[in-house]
């Protein structure tokens, strides 16, 4: 990037710019003054305090990231690429920069090993359509876990089908956890890919990464990591993981809806074939041959997200100076102290209880459906998720049709907690 792009990104959005400490600067973890930062958290529901629990389907934004997408819209609104107006070029430069913030938080090597797309099942989707269905054939396995979000169970089967392989999954425990030595067995000569997600969405268990992707390196199978539920939480650096593929959502990390990122390693993106076809994927186009872009372009067809992109710098920027370590230690204190207090409640079954888990809580209380528990807490204010949570063979597994799901971010509190409890004893009266 010139020092002229960088000067109109830093000019127009103080974005962080990769080598001036961006990810560095952090300051002492004060959730209530990290609350005011979120506008939509000082709103009532029915009356009442919103008490926002449903961060794993999504997250709310702070402040700093609506300003960001106004600010593009007011200031730079503009296609990217090629365009030599002033417009363009602003907006181009806070495109591009934002996906070099993007590479420096997860530390990736190079800026052309992230490709923008609408969300984590996308990414996963041009995984399988693209590297999948070159080396995937007649008689290959995949492997996944009895853990995952329809969005890496899906693709994989249709994959499959199409190429007559078979998809092997890996089970798990009464707790939650993968048992390991399944997954051990599984792996050998026809196993082609290994799709496994970084948390869990509906239990909230922390999978053992390195161990599976040391597994599966030792036989040369490439891993992608479905990481919706972990970048928001825990500090995520693919190259020291060593996978393969990397992927995840910006409205999870308190960032814009309509966007996603993978991470690909260039030498196999490199070798990867377009996902999609259209302007912006080429070099040249004529009736008898089209040559293809470099990465990271070949896989962004037609006009991207810029606002979402500029959307989410700016949501790297705010967790950022907050620090992932310090989220990471707050959200896991305070699960720590749900789960003790949620499970007091008599009747309560928690639903995953994995030893290494982050900030989801799912539950079921007997013989209340969740539904029924979902609509009694939003009278009280309370936001929580009932359902599946797109991951029925989970609720299979455990003989449950659905669970409660209270999941937590970096701005709830201990007396959202205690509101939860006290709101579950109201549930409890009324079906008494």
């Amino acid at each position: 990037m010139t020092s002229a792009a960088n000067s109109i990104t830093r000019d127009l959005h103080r974005l962080p710019i990769p080598g001036e400490n961006a990810f560095g600067a952090t300051a002492p973890y004060d959730v209530e003054k990290i609350r005011r930062d979120f506008p939509i958290l000082q709103r009532k529901i029915h009356g009442k305090p919103l008490v926002y629990l449903d961060n794993a389907a999504t997250t709310q934004k702070p402040q700093s990231v609506i300003d960001a997408l106004v600010n593009y819209y007011c200031e730079d609104n503009s296609n990217v690429h090629r365009g030599v107006h002033l417009l363009s070029e602003r907006a181009t430069a806070a495109y591009e920069n934002s996906r070099s913030v993007v590479q420096h938080f997860i530390n990736a090597a190079e800026p052309s090993e992230i490709i923008f797309v609408r969300g984590t099942t996308e990414a996963i989707n041009l995984v399988a359509q693209t590297y999948g269905r070159r080396h995937v054939g007649p008689g290959d396995e995949v492997i996944i876990s009895a853990l995952e979000h329809h969005s890496n169970i899906v693709p994989w089967q249709m994959l499959c089908e199409e190429k007559g392989a078979r998809l092997r999954v890996v089970p798990i425990n009464d707790r939650g956890e993968l048992i390991l030595e399944e997954y051990e067995k599984f792996l050998g000569p026809k196993t082609k890919l290994v799709s496994v997600s970084h948390i869990s969405n509906a239990l909230g268990t922390l999978n053992p990464l390195r161990q599976i992707i040391a597994s599966a390196h030792r036989y040369n199978v490439p891993v992608l990591i479905d990481g919706a539920q972990a970048v928001p939480r825990i500090p995520v650096d693919v190259r020291d993981l060593d996978c393969d593929f990397y992927a995840f959502s910006s409205h999870k990390l308190y960032g814009p809806t309509g966007l996603g990122i993978l991470y690909g390693k260039a030498k196999l993106l490199d070798a990867m074939p377009p996902y999609q076809g259209g302007g912006d994927m080429i070099s040249s186009v004529t009736f008898e041959k089209t040559t293809y872009n470099k990465l990271p372009h070949k896989f962004e067809a037609g006009t991207p997200h810029v606002a979402g992109a500029i959307g989410l710098a700016a949501a790297i920027e705010y967790v950022s100076r907050l620090g992932m370590e310090n989220i990471a230690t707050y959200e896991h204190d305070l699960l720590t102290y749900a789960t003790d207090v949620v499970s007091q409640i008599p009747g309560i079954r928690l639903i995953g209880t994995a030893r290494e888990k982050a900030g989801v809580l799912s539950f079921v209380l007997d013989p209340i459906h969740p539904h029924d528990i979902g609509t009694i807490l939003d009278q009280q204010g309370i936001a929580i998720r009932t359902g599946h949570h797109c991951a029925q063979p989970v609720m299979q597994r455990f003989g449950v049709p659905a669970t409660a799901r209270a999941s937590f971010g970096l701005y709830n509190t201990r007396a959202e907690v205690d509101a939860l409890a006290a709101g579950l004893q109201k549930v409890k009266e009324v079906f008494a």
